[in-house]
């Protein structure tokens, strides 16, 4: 392996990280890799998976041990954990199983750290795989433009009804809540409040037909005079757009991260098929073209790696960005570089298949599945000009 940064000296991981590599890769080794093309195919993950993956100490490691987490040997998961984690799945080539089956990583933190205590115990069953979650902030009309949502819950008596629409929601056609932005003030981001939304009367959900993301049950939800319990607000009404700006560091890592793992994935399955495919009398790594194709693809991906690697240092020690004031800006070009490190490893990867790239379920299987997930991936948790500007004005030159 040429990216085989997991054999390499670090300072960042440790031997509890390297025993929770082993743990995750015999999972996936076990549960994931012999079922994912299956159910691809179906377009959805069976239900008994998230269970499966919680009782394997896999899907809550995150989360306090107090409302049913399960942190690794006891100890905090920083970002090492997750960059582990993230590696291991993606041999699985389907960003539609992350979102699918992981979405829960945005949509549970919130709670956790800004809500009150029902709504954490409510959460219980969430965390343990029992019920499922989804953040529910884009709109048709705003998506990484939050200030402007136009979703709005008008207080009545001891309830909010809440009227409006969310877009492009990850696992939200099997949510049990969500986790949602809506109006509650005037506009701009000091009239937003953060609300938890169980599904119900009121709640409906249609499926979005993806380019890629097969298995994500990605959703269209509509808020129709929706009743909800006034002490459903998360933290305080009309301070929500705050607690929305600390969970984007927390979802676009996370984001970045499996791009980068996914762009490995297309480098080792180029490599792979190079070794063993012929053309013109010799294998295809021994022709230099492609061979300079794999070393970009390897420098781009190791690049990627280390500026991943940095972030995650400074994470681990202010994992809100409260006294770090260049997190945001740092993580939201870490996105644009790992996003394009993808779509040009996507594409590579695709060239050195050739036709076998072009088939759905073939040997070139992994890279056609995970260049249909390339757009989602440069687009969601913020759009790359979106992330590029941010960053800039971040810096306030």
């Amino acid at each position: 392996m040429l990216a085989d940064w997991e054999n390499q000296a670090s300072p960042y991981f440790n031997d509890s990280h390297r025993r929770w590599r082993a743990h995750c890769k015999q999972f996936v080794d076990t549960e994931l890799l012999p079922y994912i093309d299956k159910w691809e195919k179906a377009g959805s993950v069976p239900r008994e998976f998230y269970k499966k993956c919680y009782d394997a100490g896999l899907y809550s490691t995150g989360y306090p041990a107090e409302y049913g987490g399960t942190p690794f040997e006891g100890k905090p998961y920083d970002v090492f954990y997750k960059i582990v984690f993230y590696e291991q799945i993606a041999r699985a080539a389907s960003g539609g199983l992350l979102t699918a089956v992981w979405v829960h990583g945005i949509a549970v933190p919130p709670v956790i750290h800004f809500g009150n205590k029902l709504q954490k115990e409510m959460f219980r069953e969430v965390i343990t795989a029992d019920k499922l979650s989804a953040l529910a902030i884009s709109e048709p009309r705003a998506g990484s433009d939050v200030r402007n949502i136009y979703t709005t819950a008008v207080k009545e008596g001891d309830n909010y009804i809440v009227n409006g629409e969310k877009y492009w929601i990850s696992g939200g056609i099997k949510a049990d809540y969500f986790v949602t932005a809506v109006r509650t003030g005037g506009p701009g981001y000091q009239g937003i409040s953060l609300m938890l939304i169980p599904k119900g009367e009121g709640v409906i959900t249609s499926r979005l037909p993806l380019q890629g993301h097969d298995c994500s049950n990605t959703a269209y939800v509509v808020f129709r005079n929706c009743k909800v319990p006034a002490n459903m607000i998360i933290g305080k009404e009309n301070e929500g757009f705050k607690p929305i700006m600390f969970n984007f560091n927390q979802e676009r890592m996370g984001i970045a991260i499996g791009a980068v793992c996914f762009a490995r994935v297309c480098l080792e399955e180029a490599v792979r098929y190079a070794k063993s495919r012929k053309t013109f009398g010799k294998r295809l790594i021994d022709h230099q073209v492609i061979r300079h194709k794999i070393a970009d693809m390897t420098r781009r991906v190791m690049a990627a790696y280390g500026y991943m690697v940095h972030i995650g240092y400074s994470m681990s020690q202010d994992p809100l960005g409260r006294k770090d004031k260049s997190l945001a800006r740092n993580v939201a070009l870490f996105k644009v570089e790992s996003t394009q490190c993808l779509e040009f490893c996507a594409r590579e990867a695709s060239q050195i298949f050739g036709g076998r790239s072009y088939v759905r379920g073939g040997r070139g299987g992994k890279v056609e599945r995970i260049y249909r997930d390339v757009r989602a991936y440069a687009i969601y948790g913020g759009s790359e000009e979106i992330m590029l500007d941010l960053a800039m004005r971040q810096a306030k030159l």
